[in-house]
């Protein structure tokens, strides 16, 4: 059989095939094009601005005082629309399809989103936010309508009758409801499974029963291991691993780490320190979210299109075409 081989990611793991393609003396990897499972990409034009951000979580991104908020709040929309756009431009030049956005400042934020993502090769799962952390169903509705669903910030940030009477509502809508847990500290793991998340961002400080627990409630974890490098985070990977946790990949605030999957895959790779293989952390971006949104996956057939080409060396993508058309089967807002 002609053509060059390639070793195609499977849900089963790398099958080696022959294909027709522009590339010689190159080992080749084929995937489906990347999801990013969680990312703040309205805060691009941040990272733009200010380089020396402080490494302190509370500081930095923490609703209503820290400075990722203060900027936000006194950026012009085009400013952070600009910010976004690039965001997304990188995304679609690195091969990722789609991405699930955690989406601050209320309804006005979706608007400011939907904007960017105007002649985007790219698609987005919004997830909004109410502008206050109270239960307001008038607002949440509006929320609702206009987004995939919702996404908190923490526990912390609530009071737990009001985050439960949002997540009961949210979950009455059928919408996508996921909260950020136990990233600085460990927080109370039968708060958070009584909200019924559709998946949770970053588990940092969850104990082995916590993931026990999330395990047996088959509840995704999102991991964003640049970002919490950057606050000084630990990360327990092995603790996950041998928690049997279901993992996905993201790259959390683009005023940080630039939304770029590949890069969130490589340093994932050599801090687990074999702990995960690559074709595990692959299935991270691709596969498991799929499941996890309900999104499906293209066949081989099509790798200019629902695929990405990497070189197995470097992990660069080498796409068939400049740009990646395929649209992911997200409803419309």
């Amino acid at each position: 059989m002609g053509g060059t081989k390639v070793d195609f990611l499977t849900e089963d793991g790398f099958e080696k095939i022959s294909l027709e393609l522009p590339f010689k003396n190159k080992d080749i990897l084929a995937l489906p094009a990347f999801v990013n499972m969680h990312t703040h990409i309205g805060d691009t034009f941040i990272g733009e601005k200010r380089k020396n951000l402080p490494r302190d979580v509370k500081k930095l991104v923490a609703p209503p005082h820290g400075l990722k908020h203060v900027l936000l709040n006194n950026a012009s929309n085009e400013e952070i629309i600009n910010g976004m756009k690039k965001s997304i431009d990188l995304m679609e030049k690195t091969g990722t399809s789609l991405f699930c956005d955690f989406r601050e400042q209320g309804l006005k934020g979706v608007n400011l989103l939907k904007t960017a993502l105007k002649d985007a090769g790219i698609n987005c799962i919004i997830l909004s936010r109410p502008v206050k952390p109270k239960y307001d169903e008038k607002e949440i509705g509006l929320l609702l309508e206009n987004s995939h669903g919702l996404g908190i910030g923490s526990l912390s940030e609530w009071n737990f009758e009001d985050l439960a009477k949002v997540a009961k509502y949210v979950h009455s809508k059928k919408k996508i409801f996921s909260i950020h847990a136990s990233e600085t500290k460990r927080e109370d793991i039968d708060s958070i499974l009584e909200l019924k998340p559709d998946f949770l961002v970053h588990m940092v400080y969850a104990s082995k029963k916590d993931l026990k627990k999330i395990t047996d409630s088959d509840i995704p974890v999102v991991i964003c291991p640049r970002s919490n490098y950057f606050f000084g985070l630990k990360l327990d990977i092995k603790k996950l691993k041998e928690g049997n946790v279901t993992l996905t990949l993201g790259t959390d605030n683009a005023m940080i780490n630039p939304p770029n999957i590949i890069d969130e895959t490589k340093f994932l790779l050599r801090i687990s320190k074999n702990v995960f293989t690559l074709e595990e952390i692959l299935k991270m971006s691709t596969y498991t979210p799929r499941k996890i949104l309900k999104q499906k996956h293209d066949t081989p057939k099509n790798l200019d299109k629902g695929f990405v080409l990497l070189d197995k060396k470097t992990l660069k993508p080498l796409t068939v075409t400049e740009k990646l058309s395929l649209k992911e089967g997200v409803k419309t807002l």
